[in-house]
Order: C-alpha cells, then sequence, then structure tokens
C-alpha cells in the first residue's frame, strides 16, 4: 500500500511538474491577449491544442518510459550525435525562458508586498535553489509543485466567478467557432508542451525509476494527466478574461492578465494576481531548471553526480542575466523561436526510436499513436518554419 501511495504521488508530481513548467508568465499574458482578439472561439483554439498537446505528450513519455533513457540518450541511439544538438537546443532554450520566469518571480512579489524587481527576483531564486539543497530534491520538488498548482487553480476560479463569463456562448464556441486563428494554435502547443517542457514530466518518472512496459498505464495517466491540468487553467483564464469582455471593460495591452485580474475583483483581484503570477513563475523556474540539467547529466559521470549543485547554478545564471539586463523581452523572442523547433525535433526523433529495438525492446508502439505524432510534427515544423521566415524578414 505504502510503495503505491508513492508511485501514485511521483507520478502525480511529474504531472504537476509538467503542467506547472508550461503555466508560466508567457502563458498567463497569451491567454489574455488571444481572447481579447478571438473572443469566445478562443475556446475551440483551446480545445484543439489540447489533442495536439496529448498526443505529442502521450508519444514521447511511453516511448521514453518504456526504454528507461531520457530524451538526449534516445536521440543519440537513434541518430548518432542529434543527442547533443537535442541538448543543446533545451538547454539553451530553457536558461532563456528562465530569465523569463525569474522576471514573473519578480514582477509577482512587486504587486505583492511593493518590493523593487532585483530584491524579488533573488528571493524567489533563493527560495528555488533551497528546493534542490535537500537529499530528496524529487520530493521536495513534486510537493512543491503540487501544493502552487492548487492555489494557482483555486485563485484564478474565484476570479471567474467574479467575472461572470458567458457561459453557454464559451462552450458553443468551443466547439462551433466563428473564427480559427492558426498561430495562435502554434503558440499554444509550443508554450504547452514546446522546448524544455516536452520532456519535464517523462525525465521526471525515469528519475524516480518509473519504467519499463509494468508503468505504461500509470505513464498514460500522468501524461494526460498533465496536460488536462494546464487545459483547466487555461481554459479558466479565458473564462476570466472573457467574463471581463463581456462586461464591456478593456484589456490592458500593457499588463494582459492583470489588467483582467483587476477588472474581475478590483485591487483585491490585482493582488490575487500577484499571488498567480509569482506562483506560475516560480514553478517554471524549478521546472526549467530541472529539466534542462537532465538533458545534461548522462553525458557524463560526474555531472550526473552534482546533479542539484548544476541545477542551483542554473537558477543563479538566469536570476544573474535577469539582474544584469533588466528587460528580457527580446531575448525571449528569439528563445520562442527556438523552442518552435524543439518539439517537432525532438517528437520525430522519439518517433524513429519507437521503431528500434535495442531502444524499446519487444514494445510494439500503437500504429495509430505513431500516425497521429507525425501529424503533429509536420504541423508544428511547417509554422515553426514560417514563423522563423517571418522573423528573418
Amino acid at each position: 500500500m505504502k510503495k503505491s501511495s508513492s508511485l501514485s504521488s511521483v507520478i502525480l508530481g511529474a504531472a504537476f511538474l509538467m503542467a506547472t513548467s508550461a503555466v508560466g508568465p508567457g502563458f498567463l499574458t497569451q491567454t489574455t491577449v488571444f481572447t481579447k482578439q478571438m473572443a469566445a472561439s478562443f475556446g475551440f483554439v483551446i480545445l484543439l491544442s489540447v489533442v495536439l498537446d496529448v498526443l505529442a505528450q502521450l508519444n514521447i513519455w511511453r516511448v521514453l518510459s518504456v526504454s528507461g533513457m531520457r530524451g538526449q540518450d534516445v536521440a543519440n541511439e537513434t541518430v548518432p550525435g542529434s543527442g547533443y544538438l537535442l541538448a543543446a537546443l533545451v538547454a539553451a532554450g530553457g536558461l532563456v525562458f528562465n530569465i523569463g520566469n525569474i522576471a514573473g518571480c519578480a514582477l509577482g512579489l512587486n504587486v505583492l508586498f511593493g518590493l523593487p524587481l532585483a530584491y524579488g527576483a533573488v528571493l524567489s531564486a533563493a527560495l528555488a535553489i533551497v528546493i534542490f539543497s535537500f537529499k530528496e530534491a524529487g520530493r521536495a520538488m513534486d510537493l512543491f509543485v503540487k501544493l502552487l498548482g492548487v492555489v494557482m487553480l483555486g485563485l484564478i476560479f474565484y476570479v471567474v466567478f467574479e467575472s461572470r463569463p458567458p457561459l453557454g456562448e464559451a462552450v458553443l464556441r468551443t466547439f462551433w467557432p466563428e473564427t480559427i486563428s492558426p498561430t495562435a494554435v502554434v503558440t499554444l502547443v509550443g508554450g504547452t508542451v514546446g522546448g524544455y517542457i516536452t520532456f519535464a514530466g517523462a525525465h521526471r518518472l525515469i528519475d524516480a525509476g518509473v519504467t519499463g512496459r509494468e508503468s505504461l498505464g500509470q505513464v498514460n495517466r500522468g501524461a494526460t494527466t498533465g496536460i488536462l491540468l494546464t487545459a483547466v487553467i487555461r481554459f479558466l483564464l479565458f473564462l476570466a478574461a472573457l467574463g471581463v469582455l463581456a462586461l464591456g471593460m478593456t484589456i490592458d495591452d500593457a499588463n494582459p492578465p492583470a489588467s483582467v485580474f483587476r477588472s474581475a475583483a478590483g485591487e483585491f483581484g490585482f493582488r490575487v494576481f500577484g499571488i498567480v503570477m509569482w506562483a506560475a513563475a516560480i514553478t517554471s523556474v524549478v521546472g526549467a531548471a530541472f529539466t534542462s540539467v537532465s538533458f545534461l547529466k548522462t553525458f557524463h559521470e560526474k555531472i550526473e553526480s552534482k546533479n542539484n549543485l548544476l541545477i542551483i547554478g542554473f537558477i543563479v545564471v538566469s536570476t544573474a542575466v535577469f539582474l544584469l539586463y533588466g528587460n528580457p523581452v527580446e531575448v525571449l523572442v528569439k528563445a520562442g523561436t527556438i523552442n518552435g523547433f524543439i518539439l517537432p525535433v525532438g517528437l520525430a526523433l522519439v518517433l524513429l526510436a519507437s521503431r528500434r529495438k535495442k531502444i524499446v525492446g519487444d514494445y510494439r508502439h500503437p500504429l495509430w499513436l505513431q500516425a497521429a505524432g507525425w501529424l503533429v510534427v509536420l504541423v508544428m515544423l511547417g509554422f515553426s518554419i514560417a514563423a522563423v521566415y517571418k522573423f528573418l524578414q
């Protein structure tokens, strides 16, 4: 019973790690901006992105867990040398986005307590470092992301209640939209399972020893739970923003999510935004640091033995860059281009690996899941190339 309870805790922890890694400062902003642009029809984009997210994650979590190898090792076994490229892309994208996550922490504490941004960044980084200072850092991380994930859900639900969105119209347009935005779909998919987020939960399961064909049931549950948690938070934010728009209020382009919380619940709502922003950002700091370093530690035994110290160093560097440069917006835009490629590249390598006996043994990856995975690769790769073309013009 104790072992079963411990396993369930690890599975749920991996799901929350993936979900809270996805729900960062950019996630909050994207959701409110697209709701402002598309109104109730944005519900359909969320629904479609959830389907694509689940297909991508099920492929990656299942193949990695069956093989017992992390993403970079699976890639190297499939196409020699590709694991190093994948690790470099994930680590670079994770580092740059972590600068933005630190900025989100600073903003959240500034809203809550009026702390200068630099102080808020340092205090938040110190808390993240404390988590990875524990001997059982994995368990501490699981508990931390689960606790703050529940806090975010509760507070956002409160704001939805206060904004009183038109639920009937939201449900109708979720299944029968007036408009569809391919850009919004790609942005949501990339923001939910792009970059380091794609591998966060699967790498946590491997660290906890949840591997092999006998674990596929738990792996499926963890992957779908993580995506559904993300979808619930996304949908609640969408409803809150829709309610504000339905009341005839405006969403401030300077800080879209903050204006939604303030319009829905006044000054108290603004303080709630500070809590949600900080919780979203600090859990993303933890997720980005853990997953980015997990892509490096199997390349040399010394890296493996100094895992927690490397994670702490990753957080320190992210914070130092934020303190030096203050506003990471321009860097974040460039990192978004990198992360746009990570999902199709990483997923393609995993799909190729799913047919290699030396990697997955006698396991047969479902044909429908392979086909769906390749569809996600083609869709995301096409839009990523289009995004780079537009960026270079």
